[in-house]
Parts: structure tokens; C-alpha cells; sequence
């Protein structure tokens, strides 16, 4: 391949197909509404972890389909080729990450004696795992760019970010695992681990929150958007087993299904069903009451968590 915009490569070279303008002016206004909103959201709410993850994520979708839409006019070029194979693969990367946050505070809410992490392991566990499939695929994604520009591997790069986002599914199946474990457990009040005893009479032998219809909300969209969030690691997973130049990949509808669409619904998903308010105790039904406790028991429990040892 040249390694100039000037060569007569042409898009059927590059993606196998022109990308369609509309559709690329379409989910470049999606992204871009979404990730405006997540800003506001996040200043209204004061939930400043959304700017390094769902507002990034948006930045990442918006700058990738605005390269893909600069493709629709000049499929010959390469350089928005290499932007939106690095920003359609980053992007959903830090979402994943604020869904970690937010199951952590779910626990929080309703009771991390039944989740056998605390909201600060996920934090930390998950966290870590993100960051590093994010460092794996951005270096997969750089070898790819600069096989582009006539230098490196693509087959490399395309295998790097491979095993990179066979991490994130990894991680995200042992989110997904941990979660329907700590659920089952609240359900069926069946904790992994009992609190401390406590000097004073008739203290609650446990905290357990209470499932109001907010917390409800937040738990069915936080469901919906990690299912959006696996489907779409696992048809990008499956397109680089395939290589660069396998039909997968040369296959806009697929891109267009699995890709955007699934990263639109997850964005969107947190936009509406927003954790600033669905989170916030002022807003919850019964002014974020509690079962056999109050707030000031529950905090006193879920710090006592972080050193929980077990009943003598």
C-alpha cells in the first residue's frame, strides 16, 4: 500500500466498500447528541467518573464515524481509515469501564455482604482489567495504522488487538458472573459472608438495601447495556479472527448492526436511564429507606465489609 493520500488507493481497497454518507451522518449525530448529554449529566450529578468513561467513549465513537464520513466523500485516503479503525475499536472500551462503577455502587446500595468483592475490589479488579485490554487494543490498533502507512504488520496488529479485546469479553464474563451471583444472593438473602457482631443490642446481623423501583431501572439498563457491550466485543473479536481483509470485516451492514448500533443503545441506555438520578437516595422511593436498618447502619456496614471476618 502507498503511503500517501495522494495514492490511488480507493475505499474498496481499504473497507471493501464506500461507506454509505447517510448512515455515517446519522450515527455521527447519535454520538454526538449522546456524548453532549453524558457531559451535562455528569456536571449536573456531579458523577465526575463519567468523563473518563461513558463522555470518552463518545469522544472515541464521535471522532470514528466522523473519519468514517470523511471516507464517504474520499474513499481514496487512508488517513481516516486509520482514525476510525482506532476510534470504533477504543471507544466502547471506556463504557465498559463505567459499568463496573456503577454495578459497585449497586452493591453498595443494596448490600456487599452478598457480593464476594466489595465496591472498592470491583473498582480496582475490573478497573485494572479495563485499562490493560485498553493499553492492549490501542497498541494492536497502532501496529494496524502503521501497516496502513506502508510500515509494520497488519496481521500483528490485528492479532494484538485480538487477544486485547478476548480480554475485555474475559472480564466482562467474570462481571457478568460475579454480578448474577451477588443478585441471586440478595434475592434468595442468602449473604457470602456475615458481619462482625456489634456491642450494641439488637443491632442488625447484616445491612441488607432495599430494591426500590429506581434501583430497579438502573439494574435492568446496567443488564441491557453490558448485553449490547458483549454482543458487540464479540462480533469485533470474531471480524479480527477473521483478518482485515476477511468478509466480515469488508461487510458494512455488520459494522453498521454490530458496532454502532449496539454502541448507540448502550450510550443511550445510561442517558435515560441515568445513575445520577436513579443513585441518588433524595430521589428513590422511599427516600432511600432500607431493610431492618437505617442510613446511618448502612454506611457503618459497608465500611465494616472492607475487613469483614467471619462469626466465631
Amino acid at each position: 500500500m502507498n503511503t500517501t493520500d495522494t495514492s490511488p488507493t480507493t475505499g474498496e481497497d481499504l473497507y471493501g466498500y464506500v461507506p454509505t454518507q447517510s448512515v455515517t451522518i446519522i450515527f455521527l449525530a447519535l454520538f454526538s447528541i449522546s456524548t453532549i448529554a453524558h457531559a451535562g449529566q455528569a456536571i449536573t450529578y456531579r458523577m465526575w467518573f463519567l468523563f473518563p468513561t461513558a463522555f470518552l467513549c463518545g469522544i472515541f465513537e464521535v471522532v470514528g464515524w466522523g473519519a468514517r464520513l470523511w471516507s464517504s466523500i474520499s474513499p481514496e485516503l487512508t488517513t481516516p481509515f486509520i482514525i476510525q479503525v482506532s476510534g470504533t475499536i477504543l471507544g466502547p472500551t471506556p463504557l465498559v469501564a463505567a459499568n463496573f462503577i456503577i454495578l459497585g455502587r449497586i452493591i453498595a446500595y443494596l448490600g456487599p455482604i452478598y457480593s464476594r468483592l466489595t465496591p472498592k475490589q470491583y473498582s480496582i479488579v475490573f478497573l485494572t482489567g479495563d485499562i490493560f485490554s485498553l493499553l492492549v487494543q490501542s497498541a494492536g490498533g497502532g501496529i494496524s495504522s502503521s501497516a496502513s502507512n506502508g510500515g509494520g504488520n497488519a496481521a500483528l496488529g490485528g492479532t494484538i488487538t485480538l487477544v486485547g479485546m478476548a480480554f475485555q469479553m474475559t472480564m466482562i464474563t467474570l462481571y457478568v458472573l460475579s454480578g448474577a451471583e451477588f443478585f441471586i444472593r440478595y434475592f434468595k438473602k442468602a449473604p457470602v459472608r456475615k458481619l462482625p457482631r456489634v456491642s450494641q443490642p439488637g443491632a442488625p446481623p447484616h445491612v441488607r438495601g432495599y430494591m426500590d423501583k429506581h434501583l430497579r431501572r438502573m439494574c435492568i439498563a446496567l443488564v441491557f447495556s453490558t448485553t449490547c457491550l458483549f454482543t458487540r466485543a464479540v462480533y469485533r473479536a470474531i471480524e479480527l479472527a477473521d483478518g482485515w481483509d476477511g468478509r466480515i470485516a469488508k461487510t458494512q451492514l455488520y459494522f453498521n448492526l454490530l458496532d454502532g448500533m449496539l454502541i448507540v443503545f448502550a450510550m443511550y441506555t445510561l442517558n435515560v436511564a441515568h445513575p445520577g438520578y436513579l443513585l441518588d437516595d433524595a430521589k428513590r422511593e422511599g427516600g432511600g429507606k432500607y431493610t431492618n436498618t437505617n442510613s446511618m447502619e448502612l454506611e457503618r456496614g459497608v465500611r465494616d465489609t472492607e475487613s469483614m471476618r467471619p462469626l466465631a
